[in-house]
């Protein structure tokens, strides 16, 4: 467990790092919007990555997998943060209840 919060730490500290080094080397150049937007798909990118890879690197939970899903969908529905969280905590403890 606590080697997946160094990692969350790592890339969050790795993603700071990347978005504050592009102003200081291409000083007054704008970049592209396509690598604006990549550069920002970066860090969700990869924590997507070590959760999957956190569920499935052992023996797969699909309560797990389903909290998982049922929160990715809330977030896609644009719904608080917090609430998707809380909703696949919820969903995940309704299947194991069952």
């Amino acid at each position: 467990m606590i080697r997946i919060w160094l990692s969350v730490v790592a890339v969050t500290v790795l993603s700071w790092l990347m978005k504050a080094s592009a102003p200081l080397i291409i000083a007054q150049r704008k970049l592209p919007r396509s690598v604006i937007r990549m550069t920002a798909l970066t860090a969700p990118v990869l924590l997507a990555g070590l959760i999957v890879t956190e569920l499935g690197g052992k023996q797969l939970d699909w309560t797990q997998l389903a909290g998982v899903g049922t929160s990715g969908v809330l977030a896609l529905a644009k719904v608080p943060m917090l609430v998707a969280v809380a909703g696949g905590i919820v969903a995940t403890a309704a299947i194991r209840l069952l």
